[in-house]
């Protein structure tokens, strides 16, 4: 006699999943697909076809600890042959906000952060930050050459408000990963961290720096290329930071940096790197493959707030070149603003895809899910 189980849906877990994005999920009729023309699936407990039935039902305990949720990369295969046009992709991109939801700390930022009601207020927190730290400590309308540290000190001020949003949100994310991890590693596929893990940490690497799982998509084949250029520009413009800081606390060698100088051969193409994939990825999602939508707000929040750093950092640099202190000073503030948003609110906001994913690639590897 087969054992009874006990189905519970969560219908405010069912409407939070339509709401951001997965509208589309009760179209679906269990086809499976979806689960054959993907090419990241697994031969074993393929995706997303139980995704979409957990979701249909309402299994939100089920759904939010499940690998296979980050193992997607939203290729659009799915959504593009799916007869029933119940958009698998993005009920899967719906399920990963909510599972960020979910591991946030505090959950109720998390919500306002996937909340377009509340952008205004969360931008204030940075502008009035940022600005009450340059009235206070430094000057908005400095005299003389640009030179923006003179509106407001890298050490301490800059640094420490930096160096405190970074330090939010790498606690916040060590938070949830590891509620995540322990989530993950319970039966049917519990594994071990054993002596193959950094093998597999390194794997992982490899595909991330190389976008290998991106590469095997056909649908949005072209993503792999935009998500490349923006990843890329990012890690460049991290060691930049790095050896920036490393100029200011070690050799005590102040900014502006002649164009000469290594740091610079380093930092503007990283820079166009990132202005170009950002512009890649907006042209894409404006024109979306057929039966693809154009994305949700959760996806639009960080595309656009990734767009305002790399705007305002490149006039930042093309205004002091030009010596337009009444414009340059002001757009300095804007991008310090736009990077502590991005930083700050990063474990709320899809770029915790980073984190959370990663994670289940590693274990994936561990678990030979893959």
């Amino acid at each position: 006699m087969a054992e009874e189980m006990v189905v519970k849906p969560d219908i405010e877990f069912i409407k939070r999943i339509q709401s951001a994005g997965g509208e589309s999920l009760k179209k679906c009729f269990q086809c499976a697909t979806c689960s054959v023309v993907c090419n990241l699936s697994p031969d074993s407990r393929p995706f997303p076809r139980k995704e979409m039935i957990w979701a249909s039902w309402g299994l939100k305990d089920q759904l939010v600890r499940d690998p296979d949720i980050w193992l997607c990369h939203f290729c659009g295969d799915c959504t593009a042959y799916c007869p029933r046009g119940a958009k698998p992709g993005e009920v899967l991109g719906a399920v990963r906000q909510v599972a960020i939801e979910h591991y946030s700390t505090p959950t109720f930022l998390a919500e306002m952060v996937n909340d377009p009601k509340y952008l205004l207020f969360l931008i204030a927190f940075p502008l009035i930050l940022i600005g009450a730290a340059i009235h206070y400590f430094g000057n908005f309308s400095p005299e003389g050459p640009v030179v923006y540290s003179k509106m407001l000190k890298p050490w301490p001020y800059v640094d420490f408000i930096f160096l405190g949003a970074a330090a939010y949100a790498v606690a916040v994310f060590a938070k949830g990963v590891m509620a995540y991890w322990q989530d993950l590693n319970v039966n049917p596929w519990k594994v071990r961290l054993k002596e193959n893990v950094w093998l597999a940490v390194a794997e992982v690497v490899k595909d991330i720096l190389f976008h290998n799982r991106f590469r095997k998509c056909t649908t949005y084949f072209n993503r792999s290329t935009s998500h490349l250029l923006v990843f890329l520009g990012f890690v460049g413009l991290f060691i930049v930071t790095a050896w920036a800081s490393s100029y200011e606390w070690i050799f005590h060698k102040e900014s502006p940096y002649a164009i000469t100088d290594p740091i610079k051969w380093l930092a503007i193409p990283s820079a166009i790197s990132l202005l170009w994939g950002i512009w890649l990825v907006i042209r894409d999602r404006q024109n979306p493959p057929e039966n693809a939508g154009p994305g949700s707000y959760f996806d639009w929040l960080l595309i656009w707030v990734i767009a305002a750093v790399a705007v305002t950092g490149a006039l930042c640099l093309v205004l002091r070149w030009m010596g337009l202190a009444t414009l340059a000073y002001p757009t300095y503030y804007l991008h310090l603003v736009s990077v502590f948003f991005l930083f700050f609110y990063a474990p709320y906001t899809k770029m915790a895809h980073m984190v959370y994913r990663a994670t289940a690639m590693i274990y994936a590897k561990l678990a030979e899910r893959e």
